[in-house]
C-alpha cells in the first residue's frame, strides 16, 4: 500500500470506504427512464415490471383511447396476440397527434371565424367615422362623397356632418327583403319616406344610374358610429354592432302598438333606457325567439352604419393572434441572436488552451470517492498504482504522490482520449477513411487510443471480406500478444443472448504518414453455439457502447470485471503505457465519418476549458451532398441543425442530442478544486440505465432500440441537468447521408420517433438551465410540440401562401401569418452569411425550401404511422440477412455464467499461470532438453517486471510455488490471454507520463531552426559512454556508443532513452504531441521523446560538419518516413518532429493535409488509389 500520507502535506482525501459509509453525492439521481421501480440493470427480470405503477396513467390512456379495438376485434383482423399492445400504443400516440394538430389548426384559422364571423365588415380600417370627413352622406350604411352637381341640400348636410345618413329620403318600396317574412308587422310595413313627413318619397329608388345623376361616388367604406354618437343621435340603435336608424319608424308610429312585442322592445331601448335615444339593443333581442327573429329584417331595413369599435370577440381574436405572432417571434429572434453570439464570440473561448499545467490536481489513478475500496487505502488509489509506481520510479518518472495528487504537466496539455469506432456492416474504404482520419489527426498518437468494435461477423451487402476481416486487416498487430482468444462479457441482449464472447486485437495504426497509433479491435464473436447462425455476437450498437462504458466504469470504480474486461484491461496498458484510468474522454465516431485534423483538439479543448461540459459535438458535413436529390436536400438541414438548433442550446449548454457520429463524452470529470473524480459517462446509473434489455412499453422500444445517441443525451441531461452539453462548431466531420429516398425514409423514422419521445422525457426535468418562458425545459416544449405538429404546420403554410397570391392582405392582422413565414424563411439566409459567409448555402437553402412538403409532411406522417416499427431499416444492409431479422433479439434460454472478478484476482491467475507454464516448461527440458522450448514460450520468471515477477513482489510475493501451481490448472487461467512478456520487439514502449525535470530549458522555435539551418562543432569532446558528442551553442549531441536493443512488453513506459547524453541534449526532445506543454505558459518542462538508438533525437537527420550524409540520413532527411511527421501546433506553438522509421516495412498510404477549407484528405499510396471523399 501507498506509504501513509506526510502531515499537512497536500490535499488529504477523507477515509473512503463504500457508498454507505460516505456523504451522499452533490445531486440527487432522478427515478430511471427504463422501468423506474427496481431497475437493476440487465439483471432486471420481467416479473419485476409487475409491480411497476409508475406507467400505469399510460395504460389506462390507451385503453380510452382504444375502446373501438378489443382484443377480439383485432385478433379477427388477423393481428398477432403480442403485437396488441404497441398497435394501440401507436393508435393512442397518432390521435393525440392529430389532437394537437387540430388545436393547432382551429387556433390558427377556426377561432377567428368562431370568436369574429364578420371579420371583414368588423375592421376599424373598413369605416369612416360620422363626422370626421366633411364632404360625405351616408346611404343604407355606405359612405358616398358629394360633387359639384349634388344638390344643393345633401351638399350642405355632409359638409355640416360627414356621413349623415339620406337613406329615408330614397324610394324603397319596390326593394325586396328576404329577411322580413312577417308581412303584417309594423317594422315591416313602415313606409322609409315619412322621415320627410310626407307620403312620397324625394328621391327614386336607389340605383347606380341614380347616384351617378346626382353626383354621389361611393366610397367603399362603411359609416362608422361610435357608442358616443349612438347615444347623441335621436331614435338610433345598436344590435350585433349594427347601427339602426329607427326615425322613420318613429315617426310612422308616434304612439305604442299593442300586442307588438318588437314595438315594445324598440320603444324601450330608445325612450326607457336613455331617455336621449340610442343603445345597445343585442341582449334583449337575443334573449327572446320572437324578438330574435325579428333581428334581420330589422338591420336590413334601418341599416346606417356600424360600430366602428372591434367587438369582443374580434379582440380577443386579434388579440391571441398578436400574442402568438410577439411569442413566436421573439422565439425565432432569441434563436437567431443567440446563435450569432454563440458563433462570433463563445464557441472561440471553447477552444482556449488549457490552465496553467504546473498545477497540482488529482491523479487519474485514485479513484472517486465513494468507490468501493480497500479501507486501508486512505487515498482512495486503485490497486494497480503500486506496480505502476514501481514501473515509473525505475524510469524517472513522476508519480502520483502521497495525498494522491499529481503535476498536470506529467500528462500534458492533450488528456488521454480513446476513440471509439463501431462497425456493422460498412465497406472496407468507409472503415479505413474513418480510421485514417482519426490518427492523422494532429492529436498526439501517445494520448489517443482507437477503440474499434465489430459488431458480430458481418459481411456488409456487396462486400467481399467480412468487417472484422477488413478492420484486422488494416493494422499493424503487436506480436507480443499472440492470437487473442474469444472472452465472454454480459451482452445487452435476453436470455442465452445475454452472453456473448469476443476477441480483442491490439496493435498500431500505421497507414497515416507520420503517425503510430495504439489500436484495439474487438470482434464480438459470439459463443459456441452460435456458429451456426447467420450473424454470430451480434447484439446491436448499443451493446457496442457498453463493452466501452462498462470497461470504463470497472476501471473507475474497482468492480468486478469481465474476462474481456481484463484482457481490454492488459492490453490497453501495454499500448498506451498507462492503466485505463488514465482516460477522461471518449470520442464516439461511426465507421462512415471522416474526421477533421484539427477536429479532435478542439474538443479536447473545449472539454479542457470547462470541467462542467459532460459532452461536446462538432458540426457534420455531407460528404456525397451532390450524388443525388435526396443528399441535396439534406445538405442545408444539416447545417441548419449545427449552427442554429445546436448553437442555440449550446448557449444555456443543454444541447439535446449529440449526433452518435461524432461527439466526444466526458468519462470522468475533476470537481472544481480537482481533488477527487466525479464520473460521469460511467456513472452508474448512467450504465444501468443505458444498459437495459427489460422493456414494456412502446414508448421505452423508441427510447432505446431507435436512436441510442440521443437516448443517452437524455440521460445525462436528466442525470447531471447542472452540467452542460454542448457545440463545437470549429470541429468538424464529413459523412455519407443517405442517396436514395427509402434509404432517407427509413433513417428519418427512426429519428423522428426517437426525437419525439427523448423530448417527452427532457421537458420533464426542471432543473434545466433557465426559468419559465427562458428556460431550455420550454424551449424543449416548444420544439416537441413543433415536431409533432410538423405536417399541419406545412399545410397552413401551403394553404395561406396560396390565399394571399390570389387575396393579397389588406390589413396588419391579415398579414402576420405572412410575416411569420418570411421570419421563418428569411432569417436562415442571414444566419448564413453572418456566420460562414458562404453564399453557396443558400443555394442550398432554397433547394431545401422546395423540398420542405417532404421534410414537413411526408416524413413525420411516415414516421408516425410507424411508431411501433423498431428495425433499422434500409440504413444498414447485410449480406444474406432476412428481413425482420434483428440478430439481437432475446430468446427463452439461459444465458451462460460470465466470471466476474477484480482486478487484483485475475492479476493473482495470471501470474499464477506463468508460474504453472514456467514449471512444466522446465519439466519438459530436463525430460527432453531444449528442442521442445521455442521462442514461443511463456517465458521466464527472470523476465518479468518487478511486482509482476513469478514468486516475486506484487500479489504472488505472498504465495509459494506450490500453493500457486497446486496439483492441476489453475481454473481461471484458461480465462486469461496470452501474452508473450519475453517477445522482444524493435518497437520502442510507450510514451506513457512525461518526464519532468524543472531544471531544463524548453528548446524554442528559433533554436530549432538555427540547430537545423547550421553544422554541429565537431570539436567536441568523447561522451563518458564512448559515443562522441557535438556541441552547437551550448547544446550537447550525443553518437550513437552502442547498438539498439529490442524491447518488451515488461519495459517501464518512460526507459531511459537509447544512448547517453547530458542534460542539456534531453532539452531537445520534441513532444510527441503538436500542443505539447511547451506551447503553453510558463511551464519550463521537457517532453520525452523516444530517441533514436545512440543518443541525440537529431542523430541521423541532421548531416556533420565533416562528413557527407549516408543515403540513409539523406534519404531521413529529405523525405520523412513513416514516423516521421512535421505538424503545426493547433495553438501556434512549435513545430514537432516526430522520430521513427519504417524498420523495413512497405510504404504505407499516406494522407495528405487538407487543401483548404472543407477539402477533405487525398489519399494516395497503393491501398487508396488515388481517391476522395468529395
Amino acid at each position: 500500500m501507498l506509504p501513509p500520507p506526510p502531515g499537512g502535506g497536500g490535499v488529504q482525501r477523507g477515509l473512503t470506504r463504500g457508498k454507505t459509509l460516505t456523504r451522499p453525492d452533490r445531486f440527487v439521481a432522478p427515478a430511471p427512464l427504463i422501468n423506474p421501480h427496481g431497475a437493476k440493470g440487465a439483471s432486471y427480470s420481467a416479473a419485476d415490471s409487475t409491480t411497476d405503477r409508475s406507467w400505469d396513467w399510460w395504460g389506462w390512456c390507451v385503453a380510452i383511447i382504444t375502446w373501438w379495438g378489443p382484443r377480439w376485434l383485432l385478433n379477427a383482423f388477423g393481428l398477432p396476440e403480442g403485437k396488441h399492445r404497441a398497435w394501440k400504443e401507436k393508435c393512442a400516440l397518432c390521435s393525440i397527434a392529430l389532437f394537437m394538430m387540430g388545436i393547432v389548426g382551429f387556433l390558427t384559422i377556426g377561432l377567428t371565424k368562431v370568436l369574429c364571423p364578420t371579420k371583414a365588415s368588423n375592421l376599424t380600417g373598413n369605416f369612416i367615422r360620422l363626422g370626421t370627413t366633411s364632404g360625405l352622406v351616408g346611404i343604407q350604411g355606405w359612405n358616398f362623397n358629394t360633387t359639384t352637381t349634388t344638390p344643393a341640400k345633401y351638399l350642405a348636410e355632409g359638409i355640416k356632418l360627414g356621413g349623415v345618413d339620406i337613406s329615408d329620403d330614397f324610394d324603397q318600396s319596390s326593394r325586396k327583403y328576404p329577411h322580413c317574412t312577417n308581412a303584417t308587422a309594423a317594422y315591416v310595413t313602415t313606409n322609409l319616406c315619412t322621415a320627410a313627413n310626407s307620403t312620397t318619397c324625394l328621391l327614386a329608388a336607389p340605383t347606380a344610374t341614380l347616384f351617378t345623376t346626382l353626383g354621389l361616388i361611393n366610397t367603399t367604406y362603411q359609416v362608422g358610429y361610435s357608442w358616443d354618437q349612438v347615444g347623441n343621435l335621436t331614435n338610433h340603435m345598436v344590435i350585433n354592432g349594427n347601427v339602426l336608424n329607427l326615425t322613420p319608424y318613429m315617426l310612422a308610429h308616434p304612439n305604442a302598438i299593442a300586442r307588438d312585442p318588437v314595438d315594445t322592445a324598440i320603444r324601450y331601448v330608445l325612450n326607457t333606457l336613455v331617455a336621449t335615444g340610442g343603445k345597445d339593443g343585442t341582449r334583449l333581442f337575443t334573449n327572446r325567439d320572437d324578438l330574435k327573429a325579428a333581428v334581420a329584417c330589422l338591420t336590413s331595413r334601418y341599416y346606417a352604419g356600424h360600430i366602428d369599435k372591434v367587438s369582443p370577440g374580434c379582440f380577443i381574436s386579434n388579440l391571441f393572434l398578436y400574442c402568438s405572432l410577439a411569442l413566436i417571434t421573439i422565439i425565432i429572434l432569441v434563436r437567431f441572436l443567440m446563435a450569432i453570439i454563440f458563433a462570433w464570440i463563445l464557441s472561440s473561448q471553447l477552444v482556449r488552451p488549457p490552465k496553467n499545467l504546473k498545477r497540482k490536481a488529482i491523479s487519474p489513478a485514485v479513484m472517486p470517492e465513494g468507490a468501493n475500496i480497500d479501507i486501508s487505502n486512505t487515498t482512495g488509489a486503485a490497486p494497480w498504482i503500486n506496480d505502476q509506481q514501481k514501473r515509473r520510479a525505475a524510469a524517472g518518472q513522476l508519480a502520483p504522490g502521497a495525498d494522491g495528487m499529481i503535476s498536470m504537466a506529467s500528462i500534458g496539455a492533450e488528456l488521454f482520449c480513446v476513440c471509439l469506432v463501431t462497425c456493422y456492416s460498412e465497406g472496407e474504404e468507409g472503415i479505413r477513411t474513418t480510421l485514417d482520419s482519426i490518427a492523422g489527426t494532429t492529436y498526439s498518437d501517445a494520448r489517443k487510443l482507437i477503440f474499434v468494435v465489430c459488431d458480430g461477423m458481418i459481411t456488409g451487402h456487396g462486400e467481399k471480406k467480412s468487417t472484422p476481416d477488413i478492420c484486422v486487416g488494416l493494422i499493424e498487430a503487436d506480436p507480443r500478444f499472440g492470437e487473442p482468444i474469444p472472452m465472454s462479457y454480459v451482452a445487452i441482449a435476453d436470455g442465452s443472448k445475454k452472453h456473448n464472447q469476443a476477441m480483442v486485437y491490439a496493435g498500431h495504426y500505421t497507414n497515416v504518414r507520420g503517425h503510430r497509433t495504439p489500436t484495439v479491435i474487438v470482434v464480438k464473436c459470439g459463443p459456441p453455439e452460435e456458429k451456426g447462425d447467420n450473424k454470430p455476437g451480434n447484439r446491436g450498437k448499443r451493446d457496442s457502447q457498453m463493452v466501452l462504458m462498462n470497461f470504463f466504469s470497472r476501471v473507475t470504480y474497482n468492480d468486478r470485471m469481465t474476462p474481456l474486461d481484463y484482457d481490454l484491461f492488459r492490453k490497453t496498458q501495454s499500448l498506451m503505457g498507462v492503466t485505463p484510468d488514465f482516460f477522461e474522454l471518449c470520442l464516439m465516431v461511426d465507421a462512415d465519418t471522416m474526421v477533421y485534423p484539427e477536429s479532435m483538439s478542439y474538443l479536447v479543448r473545449a472539454m479542457q476549458h470547462d470541467s462542467m461540459v459532460m459532452g461536446v459535438c462538432g458540426e457534420t458535413r455531407i460528404g456525397n451532398k451532390r450524388q443525388s436529390w435526396v443528399t441535396m436536400i439534406q445538405v442545408f438541414e444539416y447545417f441548419i441543425s449545427h449552427h442554429q438548433a445546436k448553437a442555440f442550446e449550446a448557449v444555456f449548454g443543454g444541447v439535446t442530442c449529440l449526433p452518435g457520429c461524432f461527439s466526444m463524452y466526458r468519462i470522468k470529470a475533476r470537481k472544481p478544486n480537482e481533488d477527487d473524480w466525479f464520473p460521469v459517462l460511467v456513472q452508474p446509473q448512467i450504465v444501468s440505465q443505458y444498459s437495459q434489455t427489460n422493456v414494456t412499453t412502446l414508448h421505452q422500444k423508441n427510447l432505446l432500440l431507435l436512436g441510442e445517441d440521443r437516448f443517452l443525451t437524455t440521460l445525462l441531461l436528466r442525470t447531471f441537468p447542472n452540467r452542460k452539453m454542448s457545440f463545437c462548431p470549429q470541429a468538424r466531420c464529413r459523412t455519407v447521408a443517405p442517396d436514395t429516398f427509402a434509404v432517407l425514409l427509413s433513417q428519418r423514422r427512426r429519428w423522428i420517433n426517437s426525437t419525439v419521445h427523448n423530448l417527452m422525457e427532457l421537458v420533464l426535468v426542471r432543473n434545466l438551465c433557465g426559468t419559465f418562458c427562458f428556460s431550455m425545459q420550454f424551449v424543449v416544449f416548444i420544439d416537441l410540440i413543433g415536431t409533432i405538429v410538423l405536417p399541419i404546420a406545412i399545410c397552413l403554410t401551403l394553404t395561406t401562401a396560396i390565399s394571399y397570391i390570389f387575396t393579397p392582405p389588406t390589413s396588419f392582422s391579415d398579414a402576420i401569418p405572412l410575416l411569420l413565414l418570411g421570419l421563418v424563411l428569411g432569417l436562415p439566409a442571414v444566419l448564413i452569411l453572418l456566420t460562414t459567409m458562404k453564399i453557396v448555402y443558400v443555394g442550398w437553402m432554397l433547394i431545401y425550401l422546395c423540398a420542405l412538403p417532404i421534410w414537413n409532411f411526408v416524413l413525420p406522417v411516415y414516421s408516425f404511422m410507424k411508431f411501433d416499427d423498431f428495425s433499422w431499416g434500409e440504413t444498414r444492409k447485410v449480406e444474406g440477412e432476412v428481413k425482420g431479422q434483428d440478430g439481437h433479439d432475446g430468446d427463452n434460454g439461459i444465458a451462460t455464467a460470465v466470471t466476474l472478478r477484480r482486478w487484483e484476482d485475475w492479476e493473482r491467475s495470471r501470474l499464477r499461470k506463468i508460474k504453472r507454464d514456467e514449471k512444466r516448461r522446465r519439466e519438459f527440458e530436463r525430460a527432453f532438453g531444449n528442442r521442445f522450448h521455442g521462442e514461443s514460450g511463456t517465458g521466464t520468471g527472470e523476465s518479468s517486471p518487478d511486482g509482476l515477477r513469478a514468486g516475486g513482489g506484487g500479489y504472488a510475493e505472498s504465495q509459494s510455488d506450490s500453493t500457486s501451481i497446486m496439483s492441476g490448472d489453475d481454473s481461471w487461467g484458461r480465462q486469461v490471454g496470452e501474452y508473450r512478456e519475453d517477445s522482444t520487439s524493435e518497437m520502442p514502449p510507450p510514451v506513457g507520463l512525461y518526464h519532468i525535470e524543472d531544471d531544463l530549458e524548453t528548446i524554442t522555435g528559433e533554436d530549432m531552426e538555427l540547430v537545423l539551418a547550421q553544422e554541429w562543432d565537431d570539436s567536441s569532446p568523447r561522451s563518458p559512454g564512448g559515443g562522441q558528442q557535438r556541441h552547437y551553442d551550448g547544446l550537447v549531441q550525443s553518437s550513437p556508443a552502442q547498438p539498439p536493443r529490442a524491447f518488451n512488453l515488461n519495459d517501464p513506459p518512460m526507459a531511459q532513452p537509447w544512448g547517453n547524453h547530458g542534460p542539456a541534449s534531453a532539452a531537445l526532445l520534441s513532444n510527441s504531441s503538436h500542443s505539447s506543454i511547451n506551447s503553453y505558459g510558463n511551464a519550463e518542462l521537457a517532453s520525452p521523446r523516444h530517441t533514436p538508438p545512440g543518443g541525440h533525437p537529431l542523430a541521423g537527420i541532421l548531416p556533420s560538419a565533416d562528413s557527407t550524409p549516408s543515403p540513409a540520413q539523406s534519404s531521413a532527411y529529405e523525405r520523412p518516413h513513416a514516423g516521421h511527421a512535421k505538424q503545426r501546433s493547433l495553438s501556434g506553438g512549435h513545430p514537432r518532429v516526430d522520430f521513427g522509421g519504417d524498420r523495413g516495412r512497405t510504404p504505407s498510404p499516406t494522407m495528405q493535409g487538407w487543401s483548404g477549407g472543407d477539402q477533405p484528405y487525398a489519399n494516395q499510396g497503393p491501398s487508396s488509389q488515388g481517391r476522395r471523399l468529395a
